[in-house]
């Protein structure tokens, strides 16, 4: 009993932290129809922030700073590397992505040297506590309704504001929402800006969990946010939500069996078995390209 409740807690606390990045996946798709392979190691980048700016400043300062500074990243990749290939072949765009994603693992490699740098301690979130006879720490607890309670904000924003409104016309239709006079480019910044704040919070409370960061620490992740975007309907944001906690699951199932080096393949596997059987994952919608 003891074991599955640790899973289970091991799980659903993965699964949120996956869901905050997949999130931002899914927010960008959904306007641009850009798959942003730059956004784990934004993540990444998070992480690093948090280990430099805590050691100059108090936790207090260091956290929001933290989360001013990946929205900057964010920012500045869209604007820098995104924008000017705005009207270029959706190639051109996944290339810049790709090419973004590699700029900032070897920036990290040359200011970190490649040496492993220790996540600070959180207060609250890295202390420990026994639920059931099973000792675990709070950012375990914690994750799950904060996601809860960040997706609840997403989702009122999107649908109850000028701002969201504006993102769903552009998603629905990019270049009819240009000619009602929508500004596009704000829409943009603002869909980078909301996906970077929630990789911020998920490197927060992931490296809480897994203190090491190395310039590769965002490639899993973001690849396992990925697959949980394509798992439950790309451009949903339920979806992604709903698939970043089943991927959080089976990846704590598998870790906890004799089949635990098969984590990460099970998590590829599965993505071939959903562009296969069903393209448009769990909650995406069926999109006629117009000719």
């Amino acid at each position: 009993m003891q074991y599955a409740l640790s899973i289970f807690l091991s799980g659903i606390s993965l699964g949120g932290q996956y869901a905050l990045i997949a999130i931002g996946y899914t927010l960008v798709y959904g306007i641009l129809r850009l798959i942003n392979f730059a956004h784990g190691d934004v993540f990444m980048v998070a992480g690093l922030f948090m280990v430099y700016l805590s050691s100059w400043f108090p936790l207090w300062v260091a956290l929001p700073l933290m989360l001013v500074l990946t929205v900057l990243l964010g920012f500045a990749i869209e604007r820098a590397a995104y924008k000017p290939l705005r009207s270029a072949p959706r190639m051109s765009v996944m290339i810049s992505a790709i090419g973004v994603s590699y700029l900032l693992q070897n920036l990290a490699t040359y200011v970190t040297g490649g040496l492993p740098k220790s996540y600070p301690n959180l207060p609250l979130l890295s202390d420990s506590l026994v639920i059931g006879g099973v000792s675990t720490k709070w950012v375990t607890v914690i994750t799950p309704f904060l996601v809860v309670a960040l997706v609840f904000a997403l989702t009122q924003l999107i649908n109850h504001t000028k701002v969201g409104m504006a993102m769903r016309a552009v998603a629905k239709d990019f270049e009819t929402s240009q000619l009602m006079g929508i500004k596009i480019n704000s829409v943009i910044s603002m869909t980078f800006i909301i996906g970077s704040a929630l990789a911020g919070i998920g490197s927060m409370l992931y490296f809480t969990n897994y203190p090491s960061i190395v310039p590769l620490s965002g490639a899993l992740p973001g690849l396992r946010a990925f697959v949980a975007a394509v798992f439950g309907g790309i451009g949903s944001i339920p979806g992604a939500v709903v698939g970043a906690f089943i991927i959080g699951m089976s990846e704590s199932v598998i870790k906890g069996s004799p089949f635990s080096i098969f984590s990460d393949a099970f998590t590829f596997a599965l993505l071939i078995v959903i562009l296969v059987v069903k393209p448009t994952g769990l909650f995406g919608e069926k999109v006629t390209d117009k000719v």
